[in-house]
This record gives C-alpha cells, structure tokens and sequence, in this order.
C-alpha cells in the first residue's frame, strides 16, 4: 500500500536557482553522475567511520559498494550505494539544501568559497546531487540509515517542491540489504546516451576510476559474486612510497597519457599543514609538440577526495611548469559547486606554489646529481622554466638554482650565474651577457673581441623569453647585468694576456677626424660614431645607446609585438684595424670614402643579423669597391 506522501514546497526563487545549477553551473553532463558516486563513496567513507566505534552498524555487510545499472523499460538510471543512508530528517535537510538556502543565500556561499566547511556539501547531496535535473524530468531516492528500521523515500521533479514519505516493501528492495541509499533518475529523452552501458562505463573509468569503493555496472540483487568493478577503486597517489614499485609508476606515467618515455623526476609526496593533498608528479624526458602553443594548458588532473574534477585547472600549475603531468589530490577543496570555478579557490594557489617548491627542489638534486642528464632536460624545457624568472618572483631564488646559460667559459659549455659569479675577475661588477638568436653566431659576435682578449666571461642568451625576464632582474647577487650590445663599457681595467690586443687604440687626429666624417655620411642611420672599446679584429660593430633598446630586444618586440619605434644604433670603429687606419688617411671630399661608409654600416649590419635597407645600393658598392681592388 502506498504512503502517505508529505509535500513540502520550495520558496519562491529556488526554480530559477535549480535552473542555474542544472543548466548553467556545468559545462559537461556527464558530470552529473561524478557527483551521484562521489557522494555514494562519501556515504560508504562515513560509514566505514562510524562502524569503527559501532561495528554492529556494518557487520551484516562489511563490503561497501556502488551499483550502476540502467532499466531502459522504464528510462531509468540506478545508482545504489551501501553505505551510511539517510533518516527523515536528513533527506529533507541535505536534499533540501538548496531549497531551504535559496538563490542569494547560496550566491553567498559561492562567494565566501574559502570556507570550505561551509560548501563542503558532498555527502549532503547539496548541488552537486541536483545536477541530476541536467538529465532526468524526476528523481526518486530510497534510503535507509544504518542501524535503523524504516525506509523513506523522496522525489522531486527539481521545479515544483518535493515529496517524502515512508518507502514500500518494492521500494526497499532496490536498496542493498538494510542499509544504504537507491537514486532512481528518470532520464530525459535527450539524454537517452546515458541508458547505454558502453557510456556509462567510460564516465565512470574518466572521473570516477580511483573512488575507494568498487563501482559495478549491475542490479546489486543479481551481480554475480566474480564480477569486476568498472573502476580500479585504488589510488595509486594515496599510497605510501615505499608499498609502490618503479614498475608501478611507470605504467601509471604511461597509461594516462604519457607516451612511451621514461620520466626524470617522478615526485610522490603527502603535505600536511595547513592545506593537505596528495600529489603524484612526473617531469618527462621529452617535451610534448604543443609546449609552446599559447591555448596550451597544463595537464595535471586534479582529484578532491579521489574524485576526478578536471584535467585542465586554471591555476592549479604555474604555467612555466607546464610539461609537468600527474595527479593532485586535495583534502580541502569544496566539491559541490562547478569544477569551472575551482581555480578561483584560494587553495588551489596555496597547492600550486607548494608544488612549485616542490619540484624546483627535485630538478635541483638532479641537477646535482647528474649534470649530464640534466642537461638534456634543460634542452627540452629551459626556455619554459625560464618564464619564471620573468613572472614569479616568489620562486626566483630557486629558479637560478636550476637554470642554466651558455657562455663564453669552458668551450660553451652550460653553467650556473653563482659559477660564473664565481669566476668573474677582481673589480667585475657587472655580469656580461649579449643575446641573440644563434649561439654560434653570438659566438662569434664582434662585440665579444674585447672581452675573450681579456679573460671576460660573457653568458651567450638564445631564448626569446632572455630579453623579458632580464627587465624584471636587474641584478644577481649584487652583480648588475650588463649587455655588451649596448652603451659604453670600459674594459681598461681589465688586463688580458695578449697585451698587443688589450692596447686601446690611439686616437690620433686622423681617427678622431674620421668618426666625424663618418658621423656625417651615416647622420640619417646611426646616432653617432665612436672609437671602440669592444673590438679587436673586426673593423665596425653596432651597439645601442644607453637609454636605447637592446639590439636584440627590439628585434624581438618587432616580431612578437608588432614594435613599431626604430631606434638609431652606434657604429663603434676599431681604430687598430688596417682598413680603418687606411680611411683615416684618406682624402675627406673623396668620393669613395662616402661608399665606404655605408658598406661599413652595412656590414655591421650583416654581422648583427639585420637585413640590409637598401640590399641594391650594396652590392653596387661592393661592385666598385672590388672593381677599384682588382685595378689597383
């Protein structure tokens, strides 16, 4: 005999509240059925709790378990669990939770989404349980507490209020033996995929493969006694290090997407504190195609409780450790409001530089450890780590820790800035550096003649993101950086072991009267014309002015943001170079000291890698030049 159904009426706002959390909180339907068996398991987990001090509680079935099973007759969905149940009074409190909080009242909690014991409603079946409506026209729940004698059923169409009442003797079978709780979700027509077992085992195996409890694809009355639950119901990241193999993480980095590659770090850890998570990282050997794709994510999946939430959470990882992949799994994140809002959850920034400081420390053992192996490593994922120096202050120190340059020392080989620090020569206060696009071209940059004549050792910058962070770190253990492209540098006092080449030039009448002269030829394309320093073999070189852009800065800007500004360089002249010496002593109106001129600055300018303004006008003169040598 039916029940007497008790009605109870929803307040005024709460249709339209139910239609932002059926149509609008959730981007995926299939979520709906991540928060039916993450609320399932958190029911098992308390009652697993409570049979510690109250065995009796469990002791007729100790075995706690989810089933799943479509009855596609009569278009509806099962999702059956044995754990703790609900009375009464909790199905109308945790299934009325949004209908007693109302739409502002919610809105509040949203708000104050800190308080995490304030949205924590997994387990209550707070809006997490009323994603259901994305799905179903009705849903129907029959549970019973642990421990008690009466079952009660409750439904409710998600619009008009609710119902509740007694459960019939039919009713009471659909739950697990005496305790538990049965959801029956009445599925809409245009969510008929979710009556198919095919897509109801791959929602399951996405986001619900390492809940604790098994979850079964069958009517619990028929499942048979061998059969295997859907998921693994064992996560590999909550258990201890020393219980799980090499082999183990191997295949765990390998069957989530990995690729083939063995991974150099692999990071297992549990914090405790303040914030507490479990996490499970691995940095690859390999970088992926798509590491510098500016629409790229990063790629950690994100668990709360052992419940997957999502595989692209914005914030949880710095952006400059964006090749790192595995799993977190937080404690403390609210799981009943939508997966899209969790990255503005103060937590997830806590997480992320914990996580940071985490994994900066791995690199830097293995750095360490094996400088050869860490080396490869820093070929595939330098440039990115190096986005850090730029952007996160807070990680700096230890970022220096592990990044490498190349310089001028040691054949070219990478080094630490606190070994070249230490190497740097006594009165240095400024660390040398030039910047450009190939390291065997900055090798051989005119710029750099002075200083290897002098033992000056200068870091060889080829990334792009070198010219950006170097704006935000002017100095490194109280040594400025300086480029060597830019502005004057004296290099005098700073002696060197070929003593011809560390001889500055004299400036004589002739030279100085030629940088005039030059001066006044090139007055349209350099700013200004001076005896160099810098040089040794090459006759001419271009630097920027002290208050200019860096050369390879600007060419930089220009190609990824559309700099418009040119700015005027220097030609710096070698005034020991033969053919500099031989225009000094040229006549000051001769007609060929004006070609000579421009194919000084134009060479420069092939020597810096920039293109030629007038590539005709060029070879017209290097045509005449060669012509006026030949005759000669």
């Amino acid at each position: 005999m039916t029940q007497t159904a008790e009605k109870l009426t929803f307040g005024a706002d709460v249709s339209r509240l139910l239609e932002i959390v059926a149509h609008a909180l959730y981007s995926n339907r299939d979520v709906f059925l991540r928060e039916l068996i993450s609320n399932a398991s958190d029911a098992c987990d308390r009652l697993r709790y409570e049979s510690i001090s109250k065995p009796d509680l469990a002791k007729d079935d100790s075995k706690f378990r989810i089933h799943i099973y479509k009855d596609a007759d009569y278009r509806t969905l099962h999702v059956v669990d044995n754990g703790i149940g609900m009375t009464r009074d909790e199905l109308i409190e945790n299934l009325g939770t949004i209908a007693k909080s109302g739409t502002r009242a919610l809105m509040e909690q949203i708000g104050k989404a800190q308080d995490k014991d304030k949205l924590s409603l997994i387990g209550q079946f707070g809006v997490g349980f009323y994603a259901s409506f994305m799905v179903a026209g009705k849903v129907e729940v029959i549970s019973r507490h642990a421990g008690d004698a009466q079952t009660w059923h409750w439904e409710s169409d998600g619009r008009t209020g609710f119902e509740i009442r007694e459960a019939t003797a039919e009713e009471q079978k659909l739950i697990i033996g005496n305790r538990g709780t049965a959801i029956l979700l009445h599925i809409n027509a245009d969510a008929s995929e979710f009556l198919i077992d095919e897509k109801l085992k791959q929602v399951i195996q996405t986001y619900s493969d390492h809940i604790n409890a098994p979850v079964y694809l069958s009517d619990p009355a028929h499942a048979a006694k061998d059969e295997d639950p859907v998921n693994k119901a064992s996560a590999l990241w909550m258990r201890p290090r020393s219980e799980v193999t090499q082999e183990q993480y191997r295949e765990f980095y390998n069957t989530i997407g990995f690729g083939m590659d063995e991974p150099l770090v692999t990071s297992h850890w549990r914090a405790e504190g303040k914030i507490e998570y479990s996490a499970l990282l691995f940095v690859p050997m390999l970088r992926p195609w798509d590491l510098y794709d500016p629409s790229r994510r990063n790629a950690v999946r994100l668990y709360v409780k052992r419940v997957f939430i999502t595989d692209h959470c914005d914030g949880l990882m710095a952006p400059w450790l964006r090749f790192v992949r595995g799993v977190i799994d937080s404690e403390d994140l609210p799981l009943n409001i939508s997966r899209e809002m969790l990255q503005h959850n103060p937590v997830i920034a806590k997480i992320r530089n914990s996580v940071a400081t985490r994994i900066l420390t791995d690199l830097e053992k293995i750095a360490n450890d094996d400088p050869v192996l860490y080396g490869t490593f820093w070929g595939q994922f330098g440039p990115v780590l190096k986005e850090g120096l730029y952007d996160a202050v807070e990680h700096r120190e230890q970022l220096f820790k592990v990044a490498r340059f190349y310089s001028t020392h040691d054949n070219g080989k990478l080094t630490t800035l606190s070994d070249y620090v230490s190497r740097m020569k006594a009165g240095q206060d400024e660390i040398f550096y030039i910047s450009g696009e190939n390291i065997d071209t900055l090798k051989n940059s005119p710029q750099l003649e002075g200083f290897r004549a002098r033992g000056l050792e200068v870091l060889l910058f080829t990334d792009t993101i070198d010219d950006f962070w170097l704006q935000q770190v002017p100095e490194y253990l109280g040594k400025t950086f300086k480029s060597i492209t830019k502005g004057s540098i004296d290099l005098s006092k700073f002696p060197g072991s070929d003593a011809a080449a560390e001889k500055p030039a004299e400036k004589t009448p002739e030279i100085i009267k030629l940088a005039e002269i030059l001066k006044d030829i090139l007055k349209d394309d350099v700013s200004d014309v001076r005896l160099s320093d810098r040089l040794t073999d090459s006759p001419v070189c271009l630097v920027a002015g002290d208050n200019s852009v860096d050369i390879n800065m600007e060419r930089v800007l220009k190609i990824h943001q559309k700099y418009e500004a040119k700015s005027t360089r220097i030609l710096e002249i070698n005034g020991k170079h033969p053919l500099i010496l031989r225009l000094a002593h040229e006549k000051h109106d001769s007609a060929g000291l004006s070609d000579a001129a421009h194919l000084l600055l134009d060479q420069a300018r092939i020597i810096q890698g920039e293109p030629l303004p007038d590539p005709a006008a060029f070879a017209r003169r290097m045509a005449n030049f060669m012509e006026k040598g030949l005759a000669a």
